[in-house]
């Protein structure tokens, strides 16, 4: 198994990295995108498998006749937010074909179909939206709000898959694949250090905290950086910083997270006072009544800052996703059956969002996390050490063998 991995890692570990920052740049739709999807289907086509694209990008590889309905399905996302880690995404499409090698290692027999899902623009890095595969074959976005997705050039959705071979116009809800699904399981590396603290090398979770994102847009006025007085400036830079102090704040006070991450400015000159600052917030919490009340005062305080320093002030939410609580019929099986391999495994919450989240209200779903020592994703310095992410294989081939083979 120790082979498998390190043969599957070694192989997709150069796609789409930069050289001078060491993380990745695998957005939807570019060069590093098709990067990836190539490893995937040769990966599926060496274990035999049938490989398809479905109608909004995700490919799925599968064992088995899909249309015989009640599979199991696994795996994740190849893609990555700018200069991320390696593991966020790609370790969970990795470990579902190693653990596909283990249990074949083991001689069972399926008595399900099995199918290992890579799903497009998970992190939504390029159109600013994330889970746009799965949030479209779920239903959750229609096709018109896809279609009006752009990047940073303006290049809009439709236009990006056009320019990779794909069809936009048959993009939409895709109920008959999900009918197909009797139950899926992602594993991901931890984005947090709960693992850590406790001492487990794998966890399973309870359930993805709500969370969303919200634009907001400060408009003042282009003025003279050096010869515009103190008193006559409308600069929207100031309620800007005031804002994500404000966030900063309103997230301690109701434990939650708020995040200021993205910001453009026009016109973005050195000697210019801007005319607009566009800062986008990423907020979560444990519920959604917390998550209404610190969004609710990050937006009052805008407010307030914006008119003391005569500036125009907007507020769009881009997306939002209400809380996950995983089924608890099969995360309970997932109890059980890694209770019988490798003892009892400790259950946890998490604030980040995944595409077993967007798929839970279609099918029955669950995730197991590896452990991360430091609890740095998004980032080159995310890390698993490698006798975790080979327990997270042997992990995924207990409950895939205890689903999909008993």
């Amino acid at each position: 198994m120790s082979e498998t991995f390190h043969a599957l890692w070694r192989s997709l570990r150069p796609l789409g990295r930069s050289d001078a920052t060491g993380g990745y740049r695998r957005y939807a739709w570019t060069a590093a995108d098709a990067d990836c999807r190539l490893w995937f289907r040769m990966q599926a086509e060496a274990r035999r498998l049938d490989v398809e694209t479905d109608r909004n990008g995700n490919q799925w590889a599968w064992l088995g006749d899909p249309a015989a309905g009640d599979a199991v399905v696994t795996g994740s996302h190849l893609d990555s937010v700018p200069d991320g880690g390696a593991f966020d995404g790609p370790l969970g499409v990795v470990s579902a074909f190693a653990a596909l090698d283990e249990l074949r290692a083991r001689g069972v027999s399926f008595r399900r179909p099995l199918a290992i899902v890579n799903f497009g623009d998970e992190e939504g890095a390029r159109f600013g939206l994330a889970c746009v595969g799965s949030r479209l074959t779920a239903g959750q976005l229609t096709r018109e709000k896809a279609f009006e997705l752009r990047d940073a050039d303006g290049i809009s959705l439709p236009q990006a898959m056009e320019a990779a071979g794909y069809d936009p116009e048959a993009i939409g809800p895709d109920p008959e694949r999900l009918a197909r699904i009797g139950a899926f399981v992602e594993l991901h590396v931890e984005q947090g250090r709960a693992l850590d603290l406790s001492g487990d090398a794998v966890g399973i979770a309870s359930a993805i905290w709500p969370h969303g994102r919200w634009r907001y847009d400060f408009r003042g006025e282009a003025n003279h950086a050096g010869t515009t007085r103190i008193a006559d400036r409308r600069d929207p830079m100031l309620p800007y910083a005031e804002t994500v102090l404000a966030a900063r704040r309103e997230a301690e006070l109701a434990g939650a997270v708020a995040t200021f991450g993205k910001i453009a400015v026009e016109p973005n000159g050195v000697n210019a006072i801007p005319s607009l600052v566009r800062g986008w917030l990423d907020a979560r919490a444990a519920d959604e009544a917390t998550l209404d009340e610190v969004v609710d005062g990050i937006r009052n305080a805008a407010r307030e800052h914006a008119e003391r320093h005569g500036v125009e002030l907007g507020v769009t939410r881009e997306s939002f996703t209400p809380v996950v609580d995983f089924e608890h019929a099969l995360r309970d099986e997932l109890a059980r059956i890694l209770g019988e391999s490798v003892g009892k495994v400790p259950v946890l919450g998490t604030g980040a969002g995944h595409d077993a989240g967007i798929l839970s209200a279609a099918v029955p779903t669950a995730m197991l996390f590896v452990r991360n020592p430091t609890g740095v994703s998004h980032s080159p310095a995310e890390f698993a050490a490698e006798d975790d992410c080979l327990a997270g294989v042997r992990a995924l081939a207990d409950v895939l063998e205890g689903l999909a083979c008993r």
